[in-house]
């Protein structure tokens, strides 16, 4: 048979042939994965039967128990056993908005949907028509501020009517655009060889890693009042913001930090060699590779970040946590904590979910090394 081949196919002429059926596709999949040993087999069997006696009982509480229509507990209670998503269709509107007026509420919609259009060209280098969008990137926080605050034209709004979803989602994002850009310029001044500056930089950072984030904001709402001249007013919702920014910087600069110290030093002496000064250095060689090595980091910061806005609630802010659980105030619905925590953990995780997927896809997308 082996002499047949060989006058049949010239040397390196023989067709691939495939590979075995259990090495590809779906059955590859699980065999690699889950099947793979014995005590992988027996961790899969396991987690298997974990699901069968999970699953069903979730399925059952939230969907077919469940109750979507009723005007109090007492009538959820009455329909069925399940959750009672009721009290989340009724305040819906109000975990979105807050108390933001009804007939302004276009406002919020388009600054999110613009949000969307500001990050396309900041995310994706493909994004069509991408410098000029830029343009447009830089100018958002500004149009995004004014179409929910108000003035120039517009009714204003106070600050202290913004709450829920649309409170949770500019503190995160303020936070995490601001410090981004902060946060290098820390890093770069921790790591230079001007004193003043780096002293600076190291004092700022040691300071803000070492304090909680929640006595951080009540220095921002309750402290900063006694430092500004008499008669100043100063925003609350502008106070945490600048706070939450800086107290992100802090930690943005030491995970940036931590990738300029893996970039091997022979980048910086070919960045010298080449004749860049230290900023054409930093920009065009070092700090590329610092960034991509820090991709991890800096999304686990932004995540932490984000769910640390619940924390306004401590300061009288009602994020989308705290305005949900004023529902429980109610008596109408009082008791059904279940339900607004889960509603609440949904929208933190969706959020949370797609920022880590972004970070795998810049992991993936920037990877130049061998694959594992």
């Amino acid at each position: 048979m082996t002499d047949t081949t060989e006058q049949r196919y010239a040397p390196g002429q023989h067709p691939d042939l495939p590979p075995p059926a259990l090495t590809t596709g779906a059955l590859g999949w699980l065999r690699e994965n889950l099947f793979s040993s014995i005590p992988n087999t027996a961790l899969t069997l396991m987690a298997l039967y974990l699901l069968y006696l999970i699953i069903p009982n979730v399925v059952n509480f939230m969907f077919v128990d469940a109750v979507f229509q009723a005007a109090d507990r007492a009538e959820c209670q009455a329909k069925g056993d399940g959750a009672c998503w009721a009290v989340i269709i009724e305040r819906f509107q109000v975990s979105l908005y807050a108390f933001y007026p009804d007939e302004e509420r276009w406002r919020p919609n388009l600054a999110f949907v613009l949000l969307f259009v500001a990050l396309g060209p900041l995310l994706f280098d493909k994004f069509p028509a991408r410098g000029k969008m830029l343009i447009f990137s830089a100018i958002y926080p500004f149009l995004a501020g004014w179409l929910i605050v108000g003035g120039l034209g517009l009714p204003a709004v106070e600050t202290n009517k913004l709450g829920g979803v649309m409170l949770t989602i500019i503190i995160g994002v303020t936070g995490i655009v601001g410090s981004l850009p902060l946060g290098i310029l820390l890093a770069l001044g921790r790591v230079s060889n001007l004193p003043a500056v780096k002293i600076v930089c190291v004092v700022f950072i040691e300071f803000i890693r070492g304090v909680p984030l929640i006595a951080l904001l009540f220095i921002a709402s309750t402290m900063l009042n006694y430092f500004m001249p008499p008669g100043t007013e100063f925003d609350l919702l502008l106070r945490v913001l600048i706070m939450v920014t800086l107290f992100s910087s802090a930690y943005i600069a030491e995970v940036v930090r931590g990738g300029l110290q893996a970039v091997p030093k022979g980048q910086y002496e070919a960045a010298d060699a080449m004749g860049l000064t230290y900023w054409q250095s930093m920009r065009l060689i070092v700090l590329p590779q610092a960034l991509k090595i820090s991709i991890p980091g800096i999304v686990n910061t932004f995540i932490g970040l984000y769910k640390d806005t619940t924390l306004v609630i401590i300061i009288g802010l009602l994020d989308v946590l705290g305005i949900m659980k004023s529902a429980l105030a109610d008596p109408k619905w009082n008791g059904l904590a279940v339900e607004v925590y889960i509603y609440t953990a949904i929208f933190f995780f969706i959020s949370c979910f797609a920022m880590s997927r972004y970070s795998k896809y810049l992991e993936e997308k920037l990877h130049t090394g061998h694959k594992r």
